[in-house]
């Protein structure tokens, strides 16, 4: 049956060219179509020239006009948490003054504890292999502690995204606490969030058995949240939280469901790939300080004859960004710190070589030249390896700081949009003469 079902629905490339379809949205020369317009967030990776070819530069992410480096930059510069400024930013479209974030912040530490009975009811006896599965059906299921949930008016959902934006560290701590506990066979550790906290402090706390972080391990989980918060409209998650928020469906099942668009590996899980990449190549590689060994097991990925056969050296590339990932640079200086801290800075150097290597090798073997910068998982990778961040959480993390991008997302749908979202796929299978029962073979 499975092989019928191929059969059945096995499209020639061809009919996709003729029919002028832009396949996963995206144009001939790669970028993508423009579907809608946003103030949120700005991803800038090439020019297009008048030919419409595309001219690579420098890239440049913008979270409501400000530049990630200068948000990133003052963070680091005053020694402070950035994550909640930035969330402020992205949902009210403006920076806050201490005061109001001061204010936000004692409202988020409000919504850290879940609603009675929940962690209990709806994560603890019913505990999933998969962190994001278990977060998908708790956002779901947070629509039946809500005394007004399918209320879409701006003051609502504002309510509801705020609430959701608090109750993420605890939800995705719990859920990997239960699995652990009920799947792994380890104890059981469960601490109450702190209020006074941040996101990133709460986070670390709440997944390790101690409780016990350092202020660096913190403020890096920290500036890795603020670079994951938001990347433009286009991609598939943010995509889809302005897709089912255009039908006027809740706040809950339009969370999750860009929830469950990242936990694809074409889109979240990309992370993960490159912590099982690098796990892979320590087991084939006797010194990871000895460059020809790393660059024999590279070219045996290239030939998909190493990890997982895909061809892919993962960590590198992206489908927008051409010369650079803004967010990989400044993610990397702070790693290096994080690396001399731990003794890591050999695994520090492994990734700096891949990222140096990669486009070269790639040449070599597919005969194809082109940029292929760090992106931002190479270097998070790193971080949640050298933070003993459990590889089940890091697509749930990305989700918790991706959370303050689709929120905004869902409220400039909601102000702006006003229009049910419906393309038009061409039918391309031929009419067919009815055959009653009896008749078939």
């Amino acid at each position: 049956m499975a092989q019928e079902l191929e059969k059945k629905n096995t499209i020639p490339s061809e009919l996709y060219t003729k029919h002028n379809v832009k396949r996963g949205l995206r144009n001939s020369n790669g970028t993508g179509v423009v579907v809608g317009l946003t103030r949120i967030g700005e991803v800038l990776g090439y020019e297009v020239n008048e030919k419409k070819e595309k001219i690579p530069m420098e890239g440049k992410l913008y979270y409501r006009g400000y530049s990630i480096e200068d948000l990133v930059k003052s963070c680091i510069d005053e020694g402070r948490f950035g994550f909640e400024e930035v969330t402020y930013l992205l949902i009210f479209g403006q920076l806050p003054t201490q005061k109001q974030l001061n204010e936000f912040n004692t409202l988020l530490g409000e919504k850290r504890e879940l609603p009675v009975g929940f962690a209990r009811d709806m994560i603890l006896t019913a505990p999933s292999r998969s962190i994001m599965n278990k977060l998908a059906r708790s956002v779901l299921a947070l629509y039946c502690y809500d005394d007004n949930p399918d209320d879409t008016s701006i003051e609502n959902v504002l309510r509801q995204s705020i609430d959701l934006i608090g109750y993420f560290p605890a939800l995705i701590a719990y859920a990997y606490q239960a699995k652990s506990s009920s799947f792994d066979n380890k104890s059981l550790h469960l601490h109450y969030p702190i209020p006074e906290l941040s996101t990133a402090e709460n986070i670390l706390r709440m997944i390790r058995p101690t409780g016990q972080y350092t202020e660096l391990e913190a403020k890096l989980l920290d500036i890795a949240m603020i670079l994951h918060a938001e990347h433009g409209g286009g991609n598939n998650s943010s995509f889809t939280t302005h897709l089912v928020s255009s039908s006027g469906t809740d706040t809950y099942a339009t969370i999750s469901a860009a929830v469950s668009s990242l936990k694809g590996p074409r889109h979240g899980g990309a992370n993960i790939a490159v912590i099982n990449m690098i796990r892979d190549l320590k087991k084939h590689v006797k010194d990871i300080t000895n460059h020809k060994q790393v660059e024999d097991y590279l070219v045996k990925v290239l030939k998909k004859q190493a990890n997982d056969k895909s061809g892919l050296i993962y960590g590198v590339g992206h489908a927008i960004y051409t010369l650079s990932d803004p967010r990989a640079k400044l993610l990397k200086g702070m790693a290096k710190q994080l690396a001399v801290s731990k003794d890591l800075i050999d695994d520090f150097m492994l990734c700096d070589f891949i990222e140096r290597k990669a486009p070269e090798l790639y040449a070599e073997i597919n005969g194809v030249e082109k940029p292929m910068p760090a992106n931002v998982d190479l270097y998070s990778g790193f971080v949640y390896n050298a933070l003993n961040i459990p590889t089940d959480i890091a697509t749930p993390l990305f989700a918790t700081a991706r959370l303050s991008g689709w929120c905004a997302h869902r409220l400039e749908e909601l102000i702006a949009g006003k229009k049910l979202m419906r393309p038009a796929y061409n039918c391309v299978q031929e009419h067919l003469e009815y055959k009653p029962i009896k008749d078939r073979k």
